[in-house]
């Protein structure tokens, strides 16, 4: 089991990740930096938002999960 802050942090340096390489892919095709930081920077803010509203729908769906069984003791 991770913590909340292991998640976190493998969360940020994924996106940093992510977002260099949309960066340099633009860059490279386009051969506009501003361009290529402007894709880096709009793609990364789309899909934070994006996979945030992704996390929520699926809190409202069940299917799937299992739920532990309590017993009193």
């Amino acid at each position: 089991m991770e913590t909340h802050w292991r998640s976190v942090v493998k969360g940020i340096s994924w996106r940093i990740i992510a977002t260099f390489v949309t960066t340099v892919v633009v860059w490279l095709i386009s051969g506009e930096v501003s361009l290529a930081l402007f894709a880096g920077a709009s793609d990364s803010l789309v899909k934070i938002g994006l996979f945030w509203g992704h996390e929520r729908l699926w809190q409202r769906i069940t299917w799937g999960r299992v739920y532990p069984n309590v017993s009193s003791p």
